[in-house]
């Protein structure tokens, strides 16, 4: 198993998954838009996706940057992780977000950040299995404001 930094030579593997990892959460299939949505991201830059690689691309995780204001450093959103469901509990998201802490530390972040449903008990056994805490201090807020 290994994990690497996507490019774009990836973007047909890593769309599949996204696509799937959408319908995991409840969206309609789109192929083609999450094909559109990843090609934007490896061509843009503005994410940084990790697949696992076993003989094919079996998991990712994508991480987007922002920075803390009140710290004055770069933090990472780790906004997507997904493994195919043939190869989960075998070690694989755990090696996605190492390779994510790593990438955080090699750009001197300061932490990384992340959100799971409430009711996604495995997602969240391993994410504080790996040091990750959950806040108990703020309050997370969201406004839509379209329908898009």
């Amino acid at each position: 198993m290994e994990v690497f930094r996507a490019k774009i030579e990836h973007l047909e593997p890593i769309a599949q998954l996204f696509d799937q990892y959408r319908v995991f959460y409840g969206q309609n299939s789109d192929a083609i838009a999450a094909k559109m949505f990843v090609q934007e991201r490896l061509q843009n830059r503005d994410s940084v996706i990790f697949v696992a690689n076993d003989e094919k691309i079996v998991g990712f995780a994508q991480l987007y940057p922002s920075f803390s204001s009140v710290s004055m450093q770069r933090i990472w959103i780790l906004n997507d992780l997904f493994v195919v469901a043939t190869h989960r509990r075998k070690g694989i998201a755990k090696l996605l977000l190492e390779t994510a802490k790593q990438h955080a530390q090699e750009t001197e972040a300061i932490r990384i950040t992340l959100a799971t449903q409430i009711s996604n008990i495995s997602a969240q056994t391993l994410y504080e299995s790996l040091g990750y805490t959950r806040d108990e201090e703020f309050y997370r807020y969201s406004l839509k404001v379209s329908d898009f």
